[in-house]
């Protein structure tokens, strides 16, 4: 089951996803919860590298109406990078005074080294004696491994040695082994404007949505064609479900999507990133998510459009007809269209290619 909210009030949609999800059913007798953001360093959420502190107040306010007051916010920054200053940067010093939450840097905390399969893992003993982890990363793209969301979220729960050891020993396999070891419980991931190409931000693409779901290979696999890449694309995502973490979404998993008729018209146009991209688009009233899922595949096709034509996108297209390409069910009259409210970033790059 996968929950999709939509909507620019991100304290509110991150709580009303988790009360249509199946958390709840999850947190019957658990005492304290770990939610694990994405501060790989310290800037600002709308620069698309960090998760926003209104997500996870969103998800603080949904766990303390259920009646769990021990809630502690768990990480560890990038190499090179302090969480400390991270929590102050990203506003989670803020939340801490709120809502009286804890504030734990695992680098002031002890590390065991794990086995799993060929490899000795150093993971921090917070993260792993967690009686239930939220992972909340942003969905964003990544400059080695393409995709970074939950599983790769759990990066933040090793020492910052071990994060540069994974890096030459080959990252997607150790990462794949990392969830084996760190058992995340529930993900709730930030939707809103993740990076576009870079997982230390810069290029943000504003969508406006909250995914939430009990799987990190299910969740990960369906944020993967979000952005245009099919899950055997993501090599730890592979492994993942060949090591039996979890199988792939697919058109039999249950969806609840929340405020589609809602969805926020597209904001991005002024973002550098988008700005790139405007001349091949011809864009009328366009919502932001499937605005974003056109920019994506933009970006990975190097710009090229079929013809060299401009794209069409949004509901000033709606009962219109013609030869041209079109991109979401408001271009549906067209001859070449790719269905979806929003559609997938992988399936608008299929017919870029074609």
């Amino acid at each position: 089951m996968l929950v999709i909210n939509y909507g620019k009030d991100w304290i509110k949609i991150t709580y009303d996803a988790l009360a249509a999800s199946d958390i709840g059913l999850c947190l019957n007798g658990i005492k304290s919860v770990s939610i694990k953001p994405n501060l790989v360093m310290p800037q600002i959420a709308s620069n698309g590298a960090t998760t926003h502190p209104e997500v996870t107040e969103g998800i603080i306010r949904y766990l303390k109406d259920y009646g769990i007051q021990k809630i502690s916010i768990i990480e560890n920054s990038a190499v090179g990078y302090c969480t400390k200053r991270a929590f102050k940067v990203c506003g989670y010093e803020i939340l801490q005074k709120k809502y009286g939450v804890t504030l734990f840097d695992l680098e002031d905390d002890k590390y065991i080294t794990i086995k799993s399969g060929d490899y000795d893992i150093r993971v921090y003993e917070e993260a792993l004696n967690a009686e239930f982890l939220i992972n909340v990363p942003v969905l964003k793209a990544h400059c080695q491994t393409r995709l970074t969301c939950c599983m790769k979220n759990l990066k933040g729960c090793i020492p910052q040695d071990e994060m540069k050891r994974f890096h030459t020993l080959g990252l997607h396999k150790l990462i794949a082994a990392l969830n084996s070891i760190i058992k995340t419980h529930y993900c709730v991931v930030d939707g809103i404007c993740g990076d576009l190409s870079f997982e230390e931000g810069g290029n943000p693409v504003e969508a406006n949505r909250i995914i939430a779901g009990k799987n990190p290979v299910l969740v990960d696999s369906f944020c993967a064609e979000l952005i245009g890449y099919k899950p055997d694309e993501i090599g730890y995502l592979s492994y993942g479900k060949k090591n039996g973490l979890g199988e792939y979404y697919s058109h039999e998993t249950k969806i609840v999507e929340l405020n589609s008729s809602h969805k926020p018209l597209n904001q991005v146009k002024s973002s550098r990133i988008s700005a790139k991209y405007s001349e091949k688009i011809e864009e009328a009233s366009a919502c932001s998510v499937c605005y974003a899922a056109l920019v994506y595949a933009l970006h990975q096709n190097n710009g090229r459009t079929p013809q060299g034509k401009k794209i069409c996108i949004g509901q000033g297209f709606k009962g219109k007809t013609s030869d041209g390409a079109g991109v979401g069910n408001c271009t549906a009259g067209f001859n070449t269209t790719v269905k979806g409210c929003p559609p997938k970033a992988v399936e608008v790059l299929e017919m870029l290619k074609r």
